[in-house]
Parts: structure tokens; sequence; C-alpha cells
């Protein structure tokens, strides 16, 4: 019997420089590490420099659950950095550009990971370079067609575009986006129209994706303190939230997906989804900075309330 997943994160790994000194970070790696420490074998796929950063980057992961073993080395580029501000809480990015992560290399053993993959977890801003976008697209068409597809989005200006946004909804079966960016996905699709702008409604704005995108299985819309929506062709399932005395919301989305993640690819109802997400990321929003300690009795106890 299969004991674990093996679980994809491909895109940006950077540094998050924050106001009290710089945190690892970047969604597919946050996500990878995150799908380990809950007991799948995590791997992530990027691209760091051959300099101070990169090797601290690689320092920073040997300790954490996340396979760390795959990432690309770059000679001409420099690892990611990311300059990252608060207003009322809520953080505010001015991203490096170009970086490592902007030339991903799509070699042999990228594709045969890609192929076994149980769930690959890719976003939009790491498409923002012709070459990174083109090498996560082919690797997420390579995976079986079992395998999860998560499209988390993430739109950082000016790093997205509706093309971008609509080839990686062919690809994906699961999208994942913040209440923010739905309506802002719609209309860079030209789907809204004038009924749901009237209303506002996250429940039409996921039927519009599912009848847009075929290969589309389920949308999950977070709301940041308010929970989330998941939506299947068949049912929807809304959580409320869970409250905490918020340290930073950086890494609580991507701690969600990953939560997510791991219960679907174990058969999971959309009610389990939503607990695991909404647990893991009020965690994660407790804590300072998107990779923070996690203690094994912490772990043990949210492993517990979720199955309850």
């Amino acid at each position: 019997m299969k004991q674990e997943h093996l679980i994809l994160g491909i895109g940006e790994l950077l540094w998050d420089v924050l106001p009290q000194g710089p945190q690892l970070g970047g969604a597919p790696a946050n996500f990878a590490v995150m799908a380990g420490r809950l007991g799948d074998h995590a791997a992530i796929l990027s691209r760091i420099g051959r300099d101070e950063l990169g090797r601290r980057a690689v320092e920073r992961l040997e300790p954490l659950p996340a396979d760390s073993s795959f990432l690309q080395v770059d000679t001409a580029h420099e690892t990611g950095r990311v300059a990252v501000a608060f207003e009322d809480g809520q953080p505010s990015y001015t991203i490096h550009q170009p970086a490592a992560w902007d030339f991903l290399e799509l070699t042999d053993t990228w594709v045969q990971l890609a192929e076994r993959a149980d769930a690959i977890c890719f976003g939009s801003l790491a498409q923002r370079s012709a070459q990174s976008r083109q090498t996560i697209q082919t690797l997420v068409a390579e995976t079986a067609a079992s395998s999860v597809r998560v499209f988390d989005v993430n739109l950082r200006a000016p790093f997205y575009s509706a093309e971008v946004i609509e080839e990686s909804l062919e690809l994906a079966s699961v999208i994942k986006m913040n209440d923010a960016e739905l309506p802002q996905v719609l209309e860079l699709l030209g789907l809204p129209d004038q009924e749901q702008a009237a209303s506002g409604s996250l429940q039409m704005g996921a039927e519009r994706l599912l009848a847009e995108f075929p290969s589309l299985h389920m949308v999950a819309i977070t709301c940041g303190a308010q929970g989330s929506l998941l939506t299947t062709r068949d049912e929807r399932h809304e959580h409320a939230g869970i409250s905490v005395k918020v340290a930073d919301t950086i890494g609580a989305g991507d701690a969600f997906t990953a939560a997510m993640t791991h219960y679907l690819l174990r058969g999971a109802g959309l009610a389990t989804l939503n607990e695991a997400g909404n647990r893991w990321g009020a965690w994660m929003a407790s804590q300072s900075g998107a990779m923070p300690e996690l203690a094994k009795s912490q772990r043990e106890e949210i492993a517990a309330a979720v199955d309850r």
C-alpha cells in the first residue's frame, strides 16, 4: 500500500525581506513545506542563484520536511527576493526582477518527477517569464490524468495576464484563489456579467469557471478570517473560518492549499478539505513568516481537530 503521496510545488523560491529580517518563502516552496509537514513526499522545483541568498536558502530548507534536492542552480542570475511592507496587517510586495526562478529549465529529472506525481501546485507569478512559463506548463501537462493539478492564482501586478490565467486553467483540475482575486480573474477571462457584478456572488463566480473549463473539478476561494468556499459541479461547502491572533498572513493561503491537497488525495469530502485548509491556514497566520517552527504536539493537535 502506498504510504505517502508525491507532491510537487513548482515556481518561485525567494526571500521575503521583512521589517524584522529576511524570511524564506515563495508560494510553491511554502506549499511544499506544509505538504511535507502533513506527511507527503513534497519536492520543491525551483531555481536559485549561486550566491549568498541561494546558499542560505539551501541551509534553511535542510531541516524542513520538503525535498530540496531537485533545486536548480543558476550561475547568471540572483536568488529571488521580495521587499514586503505591511499596512493594517496586510502585506504588499515589491518583487525583484529578473531572478533565478525566471529561468526554470525543463530537465529529464523534472519530467520524470512530474510523470510520477500525485499532485502538482503551480501559480501565475512564476509564469511571468516565457522560459519558466513554458517549463511549468509542460511539466503540468506531463502529470498523469489522475494527478491533482492545483492552479494557485497569485496576482502580483504587473506579473499576470489573461493568457497565463486561461492557459493555466485549461491545465488545472483545481483552482485556488482569494475573494479579491476572483473578480479580477473573471474580468481577465471576459466572464463577468451584469447579474454577477451586481450581486458579487462568490458562488456564481465559481460556477462560471467550472462551466467554462471542463478539466476543472473544484474551485477553492479563501476569504481571509471569514473562511472559505469550495465548489464542485455537484456540491458546495462554506467554512466560517477560525479565529486566531494574526502575526502576519504570509504563507497562510499556501498552508490552506497544501492541507486541502493533502486531504483531497485521501478522498476526503469538502467539509474536511475546508476544515483542514482553514485550520492550517489559521495556524500559519498566527506565526511570523511562511516557514515557522512546528512542534510535533501542535501538528498532532491540529490533525486531530481536522479528523474530528
